[in-house]
């Protein structure tokens, strides 16, 4: 019989609860037509060779975010990878007022814990903020993000412009804050985090690759990434 998925209604519960995890995030595209099977022997594979080399020694959970179940695409290749590992999942979903849908459509297979984007974002701001001069408080971390996903769709709409195409649709901010805002908060929670790229082939206007933005605001770290790669 599936465990019962468990609710972490506060800040509390959830660091701990999951403090004593290593948590794993998989970055890839939804319409992915290649055999989520093979993807994900490859993507486990370069776990095991990563951890090894960091020495990794905490249980892992994997952390998902709300993607509904396709045959084909990231949410099938997540299921394959925690199936190769053996391991439990994590579900993190937008709030209602966020996206009524997103928390319903949500795949819960093996999921242990279920929480959401706005404890995170809390979780995020309670780390420690840089400061000014006179030692005010500069802006938050969420700001911090927010700011830097904003720059970025302005790049990018720049450059969809420059090729004819229609500026992104309102909802990449959304959706790139949860992957942002997930991995940044879970490294808070753990002290540690591993981010698996699902391709070595990231197209340029998907959320996906909004994956450096927490690089660039020194949120995550390029030893927490796990390139996607058939070298062996």
């Amino acid at each position: 019989m599936m465990q019962p998925v468990k609710i972490l209604r506060s800040v509390l519960s959830i660091q701990t609860t999951l403090s004593k995890y290593h948590p794993l995030l998989i970055e890839g595209h939804s319409l992915d037509n290649r055999d989520p099977s093979t993807v994900a022997t490859q993507i486990t594979n370069n776990l095991r060779r990563s951890w090894k080399e960091r020495n990794v020694t905490k249980p892992i959970i994997l952390i998902t975010q709300g993607d509904p179940l396709t045959e084909r695409g990231i949410s099938a290749i997540t299921r394959c990878v925690a199936n190769n590992l053996g391991i439990k999942r994590c579900l993190v979903c937008l709030d209602e007022q966020i996206d009524p849908e997103h928390a319903i459509l949500a795949d819960r297979h093996d999921v242990l814990y279920e929480l959401t984007y706005s404890q995170l974002v809390q979780i995020l701001n309670e780390t420690s903020f840089d400061r000014g001069p006179s030692g005010e408080e500069m802006d938050t971390n969420i700001v911090k993000l927010s700011e830097a996903v904003d720059n970025t769709i302005a790049r990018k709409n720049a450059r969809r412009e420059a090729l004819g195409k229609d500026p992104l649709a309102d909802w990449y901010k959304k959706y790139a804050l949860l992957q942002e805002v997930t991995k940044s908060a879970f490294k808070q929670i753990s002290g540690e985090v591993t981010v698996a790229h699902a391709t070595d082939e990231i197209m340029e206007f998907s959320v996906t690759s909004f994956y450096e933005v927490g690089l660039e605001v020194g949120f995550i770290d390029v030893q927490d990434m796990v390139n996607y790669s058939t070298d062996n």
